[in-house]
């Protein structure tokens, strides 16, 4: 696990900085681009940034599961999640 973490304010900081905009700016492009990222993603569309990373919506079928406290066996009904995977450079840069 990481020892370092960079949250959305420091993320904002650091692209302003390093693009010379200003936070609202970054921030409002930031807002953009996880919104339209959703929206894709819901509508089932893949989102692929080569090099970087690609996103999905994936289908999980029915399937019986089992209560953890009472032990008890459910029925867990068909869902969607989503998939996200590391392109070459972010893998890389990962590897250090």
């Amino acid at each position: 696990m990481a020892d370092k973490s960079l949250n959305r304010t420091e993320l904002v900081a650091a692209i302003a900085a390093d693009s010379g905009q200003s936070q609202a700016t970054v921030n409002g492009i930031l807002d953009s681009l996880f919104n339209k990222l959703a929206a894709s993603v819901g509508d089932g569309t893949k989102v692929s940034i080569p090099g970087w990373l690609s996103v999905e919506r994936t289908h999980r079928a029915a399937r019986t599961g089992r209560n953890p406290s009472t032990g008890a066996t459910i029925q867990i009904a068909a869902g969607y999640g989503v998939k996200v995977s590391a392109g070459s450079k972010l893998k890389a840069a990962a590897k250090g």
